[in-house]
């Protein structure tokens, strides 16, 4: 059996990764769903190049790479790093090139954008040189290919490239050793169940197999190739798509085939008790210092994704502003999440996902912005710009109105910390209209809300004044009592 070599691609933001991958994909007639009824993104794919077959993992960048690496996973074989042959080495790229001697693994650099006028491949090699990477060409140990993603110059050339590494570097996979590899992808699909993409290092794992991640097992029911065909088994060095785990597997985790169930679940179980420790004697991570928060609802697509945006996103830092997640999670925007953004002031971030229809519905009643992407480099460059708005805008709150609650008719509680309220009270101070309110209890300031609609002896009302007995229609995070006093006010940003 021919050798599968296993490949990450890494590099500087914007320096081509994802569109070098792109024109893999384009040149091979590769796409993410052939077959098999699923459409997430699986994270990895195989190419046959002149009867030879390569594997490429296709995760967010470095970060992810880096992420499985700390945890003990032999990810890939080979590394391609990726520099723009217009900007040179960058700040990335010197993260990525860390990374690489860390680890020791075999480098081929790709020299991406080899077509545009701005082009400078000596200035790019010194500057490769004095981080380390000295290339055949100037007398060192690794290879260099020019390429473009969008002519599509040298893709042959760096397959061939990685095909004569794998030779020389004599990758091999013990297809008689037990079966193991790691979680690069996971994800819940609404008719499967706990989905997990996986890179096999060892061995030859089949269907009705029993397996174990450290935090969950279970039988394998299910396996698909990378183009989602339906497999009876995947080999060392290639990707596949497994459905039967208890649970959703963390991105990174190691996983191994074991006897029986029983013996699966008790492993489970003490791999549970070794992490907690080693959690317990880690410093928690701490959002750094900043003045203001961004707050953010975060949802995505699979769990890699959800776990390096989150890391990503946490060390951005636009003068004092930092990042605070109120909810973070995979799959689609809801209209809980809607309502969150509304009563704490919050964005909702979707990567690779979008609301469902409650939750678009509810967003434009309520003037709720969801911003959604598909790739994360905008979404970075998205959040930075939401962050600069919080530096930019002052807000000027004033008080319109206050609202003494005579009579509470209808209350109904609207998940954990939300409350819809239909409440009878007088105007004690101002003029009242749809806006936001602050709940007064005991002099104290307990809770926040909105008033959605207001009316007049059954009519409805835009504004009441001094005097003016009226039913309110009142959302908020507090359930309202009649000894409150109800502020009313609103919010200019100037």
């Amino acid at each position: 059996m021919k050798t599968i070599p296993v490949v990450v691609v890494l590099g500087h933001i914007d320096h081509g990764k994802s569109s070098l991958l792109e024109a893999i994909k384009r040149d091979f007639r590769i796409t993410e769903k052939e077959s098999g009824g699923i459409t997430q993104h699986i994270g990895a794919y195989e190419v046959e190049f002149e009867g030879k077959k390569i594997t490429f993992i296709d995760t967010p960048g470095h970060e992810a790479f880096s992420e499985m690496r700390s945890r003990g996973a032999k990810v890939a074989d080979i590394a391609i790093l990726v520099v723009a042959a217009d900007e040179g080495v960058m700040p990335q790229t010197k993260e990525a090139i860390k990374i690489l001697k860390e680890t020791k693994i075999p480098t081929i650099v790709a020299l991406n954008k080899i077509d545009k006028p701005e082009a400078d491949p000596s200035r790019v090699k010194g500057e490769l040189q004095k981080e380390g990477i000295l290339i055949e060409e100037w007398g060192g140990d690794v290879p260099l290919v020019k390429t473009s993603a969008k002519t599509g110059e040298g893709i042959k050339d760096l397959l061939s490239m990685i095909i004569l590494v794998s030779e020389v570097s004599e990758i091999k996979k013990d297809l008689k050793a037990e079966a193991r590899g790691v979680v690069i992808e996971s994800y819940l699909d609404p008719l499967r169940g706990p989905t997990a993409t996986i890179i096999l290092e060892k061995g030859i794992l089949k269907i009705n197999d029993i397996i174990s991640t450290y935090t969950t097992c279970g039988r394998v029911k299910q396996i698909f190739d990378s183009k989602m065909n339906p497999k009876e088994e995947i080999l060392a060095g290639q990707a596949g798509v497994l459905i039967g785990c208890g649970e959703v597997p963390e991105v990174g985790e190691l996983f191994r085939v074991l006897k029986s169930l029983e013996e699966a679940q008790q492993y489970v179980v003490s791999m549970k008790e070794k992490q907690k420790e080693i959690k317990e004697k880690e410093e928690p991570e701490i959002e750094g210092e900043a003045e203001k928060f961004l707050k953010i609802i975060l949802k995505t697509d699979v769990k890699g994704s959800l776990e390096v945006l989150q890391k990503i996103l946490l060390k951005l830092r636009e003068q004092k502003i930092g990042i605070k997640f109120l909810k973070s999670g995979v799959g689609e925007i809801t209209d809980s999440d809607v309502r969150t953004a509304e009563s704490e002031e919050a964005k909702i971030i979707g990567f690779r996902v979008g609301p469902n229809i409650a939750a678009r519905s509810l967003s434009q009643q309520k003037g709720i912005e969801i911003l959604t992407f598909d790739v994360i480099y905008d979404l970075i460059d998205g959040v930075r710009k939401l962050m600069r708005r919080v530096i930019e805008r002052k807000k000027e709150k004033t008080i319109l109105g206050k609202i003494k609650p005579l009579i509470i008719f209808k209350s109904q509680k609207k998940g954990e910390k939300y409350y819809r309220q239909i409440i009878g009270g007088r105007v004690l101070e101002g003029e009242i209209k749809r806006s936001n309110l602050e709940i007064e209890r005991g002099e104290k300031i307990l809770g926040q809300g909105k008033i959605i609609e207001i009316q007049e002896q059954k009519r409805t009302i835009d504004k009441a004044r001094v005097g003016q007995e009226i039913g309110i229609l009142y959302e908020g995070n507090l359930k309202v009592k009649e000894e409150d006093i109800l502020s009313v006010y609103e919010i200019k940003e100037i």
